[in-house]
């Protein structure tokens, strides 16, 4: 694999990591139960890592890391919608999973094959919470002690003060 043919490839991952970031940002939004939605947040922080990672990588070649994204599809709306987020998100993760999976074991360059492998791992373990997200689970990240409630859904804006 010559330096050029890396860039390119560290390039097209990071816009896909990208579109599936502000993806998930957008649903997120959508999703107010609060298991569910920390969830979420968990899950944009390791992707804002692996952005991060890919930006030093792409930077390291003398590269500039391209930030654009093609359109993101709409996201389910309506009744019962944050369940077909998430499960839309499962199906886009699985997308993500099957095309870099056999990609990456090509890698020649030991650094990124590794950087790349742990990327593409998180995002299957981010499709499985998804997927049982959208099957209602409320022990995504863990278990609260028996009769410990959450207070109702997540606040609909970030910050208040």
């Amino acid at each position: 694999m010559t330096p050029g043919d890396r860039l390119a490839l560290l390039q097209e991952i990071h816009r896909e990591e990208l579109a599936l970031y502000r993806r998930h940002q957008a649903g997120a939004a959508l999703v107010s139960a609060y298991d569910a939605n920390n969830t979420y947040q968990y899950i944009l922080a390791r992707e804002d890592a692996h952005l991060q990672w890919l930006r030093g990588a792409i930077e390291e070649m003398g590269g500039v890391p391209d930030e654009t994204v093609a359109p993101l599809d709409p996201l389910p709306s309506g009744k019962g919608s944050a369940a077909a987020v998430a499960e839309d998100d499962a199906r886009t993760a699985g997308g993500f999973v099957a095309r870099w999976q056999p990609r990456v074991t090509a890698f020649t360059h030991a650094r990124d094959r590794k950087l790349l492998d742990l990327i593409v791992g998180e995002v299957a373990e981010h499709q499985r919470f998804f997927i049982q997200a959208a099957s209602g689970r409320a022990d995504l990240l863990g278990r609260r002690p028996d009769g410990v409630g959450t207070g109702g859904g997540v606040l609909p804006v970030r910050w208040v003060e």
